[in-house]
């Protein structure tokens, strides 16, 4: 079983589900064109992800083989639906603004992957950490695109975040470059492949200077001197 130090490693940097699996690509490329947009799908699927998590360890032995995925499946959908009507009821224009995005949470390759690959293995408290931290790890690929995109776009952060924060957050824009024109490319669909292909490649730099300091860092074998004995015959 893995410690929860492992599950925060691995789901926030070695096994990213955004820079690492790139599972979620349809939300996190189709909603990170700002940082509110971003940070209220990345809130709402981790909330899935680790409340699937939760109820899939805690029936993994009561359901057979042969109905453990649509039981996966019907969790998720509920749980999904439970997230719908709470961002109906608190943060309705945000919800108007991400649209079909959040019913497609059911079907996200990363809640299910993890259901099945760790939680339907795991007792419920580790299950339910692995989830949180993906969603986690998934929500900071996604604000991270969204303020890139929106910065590049609009020259600004942290526009309109009352629609997830309420008025006390009405004042929280922060305009870097004024009298901006903006960057349409940014904002489009496009702009969120570049952002996203940047940050893995950045990852994967890391990685490999991480590496190799590693490699650097390790004592070298001691070489064991011998001594060969040459015989000859001489006529």
């Amino acid at each position: 079983m893995a410690s929860y130090r492992e599950i925060v490693v691995n789901s926030l940097w070695k096994n990213n589900p955004g820079l690492v699996q790139l599972l979620g690509l349809c939300p996190l490329l189709g909603v990170s064109n700002s940082v509110v947009n971003a940070l209220g799908m990345g809130l709402a699927t981790a909330l899935v992800l680790a409340c699937s998590n939760a109820a899939v360890s805690l029936i993994r032995n009561a359901v057979t083989d042969a109905v453990r995925l649509p039981a996966f499946v019907m969790i998720i959908a509920a749980l999904t639906t439970c997230t719908e009507l709470l961002m109906q009821a608190f943060t309705y224009e945000l919800y108007q603004i991400l649209g079909i995005f959040i019913p497609l949470i059911t079907t996200n390759c990363i809640i299910l992957g993890r259901a099945e690959a760790f939680a339907a293995k795991n007792k419920v408290s580790h299950a339910a950490f692995d989830g949180l931290m993906m969603g986690i790890g998934f929500g900071l690929v996604m604000v991270v695109i969204g303020a890139v995109r929106e910065l590049l776009g609009t020259g600004a952060l942290f526009a309109n975040m009352q629609l997830l924060f309420g008025p006390i957050a009405a004042n929280w824009q922060l305009t870097l470059l004024s009298d901006y024109k903006g960057f349409l490319l940014a904002i489009l669909p496009p702009g969120a492949f570049l952002v996203l292909g940047l940050l893995v490649a950045g990852k994967n730099r890391i990685d490999e200077h991480l590496e190799a300091k590693a490699k650097a860092q390790e004592p070298e074998a001691p070489v064991q001197s011998r001594r060969v004995r040459v015989t000859g015959v001489i006529e």
